[in-house]
């Protein structure tokens, strides 16, 4: 029963438990689809219906993660088969307990809200958006906002974090960010917003067939 419930696997060379990052990586990316698909058919088809399936399907998930063992997680076993050609990236365990733990509530507070009580609020809204913000964090830049909490709990303590975050280094220079680039980004935020403001009722317009556009001009 000890082989089956547990957190984290044993890995030779490492004396903590550890879990490979870059399945936890893919699966966020699956279930932030998820997500964002149930919230966007919300927003836009006021159909709740598959948020409802999104939040069971994320809260089974997550429990069955902090609960029983990751392994048997199906994101996580579907994230491994994408991502087994890769070479793992071993993480520490415990600090993705405690993640998964914040995930768990989020999911058991949006399970009561959204089907037990057949509701909708700003506080489904808020926690909605905190969970992408969660998984979109983790899938894309392999950042674990959760993993924050366990350094504030347990100063000093994680080891083997994503990208060796946890330890105290100096950047190389190929991570350095110079105030040229940061210009060029503020630059092309200007252009961004400089775009919505001359070109928005152009942008609106409703796309006509391209074969007739041909004729007219032709």
């Amino acid at each position: 029963m000890s082989k089956i419930i547990k957190f984290g696997e044993e890995v030779e060379g490492y004396d903590i438990a550890v879990l490979n990052e870059r399945e936890i990586r893919a699966a966020a990316g699956i279930l932030f689809v998820l997500m964002l698909v149930a919230i966007l058919t919300v927003i836009f088809k006021e159909d709740f219906s598959l948020l409802k399936y999104a939040v069971s399907i994320f809260l089974a998930d997550i429990l069955i993660r902090v609960l029983i063992n990751p392994k048997f997680s199906p994101s996580l076993i579907i994230g491994r088969l994408i991502v087994c050609r890769q070479t793992p990236e071993y993480v520490g365990a415990q600090q993705k307990k405690v993640a998964w733990i914040i995930g768990t509530v989020l999911a058991g507070i949006m399970f009561l809200l959204i089907i037990l009580f057949n509701s909708y609020s700003i506080i489904t809204g808020l926690i909605c958006l905190i969970c992408l913000i969660f998984l979109f964090f983790e899938s894309a830049f392999g950042i674990c906002i959760g993993c924050v909490f366990y350094g504030w709990i347990y100063r000093g303590k994680a080891q083997y974090c994503p990208g060796e975050v946890c330890d105290v280094k100096n950047k190389q220079d190929i991570q350095k960010t110079s105030w040229v680039q940061i210009f060029i980004v503020l630059g092309f935020i200007a252009f961004i917003v400089g775009m919505v403001f001359y070109f928005n009722d152009t942008f609106h317009e409703a796309p006509g067939d391209l074969w007739e556009i041909l004729d007219e001009m032709f």
